[in-house]
């Protein structure tokens, strides 16, 4: 019995079909590259080049620019703004290798208009084991030689770290501390005398 020829109609249809598998493949590979680069992209952020001490100025040999993956829960400052970063003063200890947020930041000084700046020369003893930072509030208490025997409230005066100087061979540090305009004399009467104590203020909720 003869075999029955084959129908043109399916001969021309399959070879269409499988153009179109391909087609359809070859697009699903390009959605999912195209998936994969937007999920995958990389943006430019502000990190820190080395540990800042709180209350410090901003350089930009503090600054490095890394490359992340874009993250919607992250708020890294963008790498344009660089420029605008150098010269602020940082909010908190800075470490290595983390992102820079707007909140590590301020452009608040770390003294205010009319203030006095006062030198204290200190001995170990006479600080705190934190290490002093600009921008920290501190308590001065005067501390003289009782000489009645009673016991009274000592003197004290509140002051805002100015700038920190590095220990002499003798272990003292020298510390310009910014001061209301009538307390500069008073204060450098105290420092003069050598009886004097320096402790960190209570730090408030919003910050130093």
């Amino acid at each position: 019995m003869p075999t029955p020829p084959r129908r043109l109609g399916a001969r021309r249809r399959r070879p269409a079909v499988l153009a179109m598998a391909a087609a359809l493949i070859a697009a699903g590979g390009l959605g999912g590259a195209a998936l994969y680069n937007s999920s995958g992209q990389r943006i430019a952020v502000l990190a820190l080049a080395r540990d800042v001490p709180m209350g410090q100025v901003i350089t930009s040999d503090d600054l490095v620019v890394a490359h992340i993956a874009g993250d919607p829960a992250l708020h890294p400052l963008d790498a344009q703004d660089l420029q605008g970063t150098v010269g602020l003063r940082a909010t908190t200890d800075l470490k290595r290798g983390a992102l820079l947020v707007r909140s590590d930041l301020t452009s608040d000084p770390a003294t205010q208009p009319g203030q006095q700046i006062v030198g204290i020369s200190a001995k170990r003893s006479q600080l705190p084991a934190t290490r002093l930072q600009p921008g920290l509030q501190i308590l001065i208490v005067n501390t003289p030689d009782g000489g009645s025997g009673t016991t009274r409230t000592p003197e004290t005066m509140t002051a805002v770290v100015a700038a920190v100087g590095k220990p002499d061979t003798d272990g003292s540090t020298v510390i310009d501390v910014a001061v209301g305009p009538s307390n500069g004399p008073q204060l450098a009467l105290w420092v003069a005398g050598g009886k004097f104590q320096v402790i960190l203020a209570p730090r408030t909720a919003g910050g130093s």
